[in-house]
């Protein structure tokens, strides 16, 4: 099945998708999917990659997008990763991301918007850290404007403006409270519950509330979150 990808014209979160699949199936399994392909290709794909850059230093969702894309900012980089490919220039997009940046503590998707959301600014501040430009007064702006996201229900909100929590962004904006050493900035056993309450008895996960069926995409968020409170 991955191999029958490799042909295909994939969009950039799936290709990450595809590359990360790779890894895990060689690591699961020693078997590499890539060993058909011709010498040099990973080179070719960071190339491939760079056509989606833009003027202001970010990536766009694809090669004739006019707006970069604070999350496919972050795929791009993390496809290189995992190719063992450099960043071309990567101060430009330390400069992007922090363009990104708005002053209630959070970061936006794409430049018109004003209100930060945790999914945005989960990618961004993974950025910031890769690139080793996470300075410490963006770091506490971050923790707290995380923790202000969390609801009566126990998980964290897409943004302020959305009353109900989910499990992806409660599962973003936690990982990245994780990863930024402040755990205990939310209330832990508060998530728990809320993570709980969507988990289906026949094994899968809700996204919110609000959701009727259990998905794969989900259940990863679901496990995931497990797996930090534990």
């Amino acid at each position: 099945y991955l191999q029958s990808k490799l042909r295909a014209n994939l969009p950039i979160v799936d290709f990450v998708s595809l590359i990360y699949g790779a890894a895990l199936l060689h690591l699961a399994a020693e078997q590499d999917i890539f060993a058909m392909q011709p010498a040099g290709w990973q080179a070719n794909v960071a190339a491939r990659l760079e056509l989606f850059r833009r003027p202001d230093g970010g990536y766009a969702k694809t090669d004739e997008g006019q707006s970069s894309s604070t999350y496919h900012t972050f795929l791009v980089v993390l496809c290189l990763q995992l190719l063992e490919q450099p960043v071309p220039q990567p101060e430009r997009i330390v400069d992007f991301v922090n363009s990104r940046h708005r002053d209630e503590g959070g970061f936006v998707e794409i430049g018109p918007m004003r209100r930060g959301g945790t999914n945005p600014t989960a990618a961004a501040v993974a950025l910031l850290q890769i690139f080793g430009a996470l300075d410490e007064p963006r770091r506490e702006e971050t923790i707290d404007f995380l923790a202000e996201l969390q609801n009566d229900e126990g998980g964290l909100l897409a943004n302020s403006r959305i009353p109900i929590a989910d499990l992806l962004s409660s599962f973003t904006g936690f990982l990245t409270l994780v990863d930024l050493q402040a755990r205990d900035e939310i209330e832990v056993d508060r998530l728990r519950r809320f993570v709980q309450s969507v988990e289906q008895p026949d094994g899968g996960f809700f996204a919110a509330a609000w959701d009727t069926a259990a998905d794969v995409e989900y259940t990863f968020y679901g496990l995931g979150c497990l797996a930090l409170l534990a």
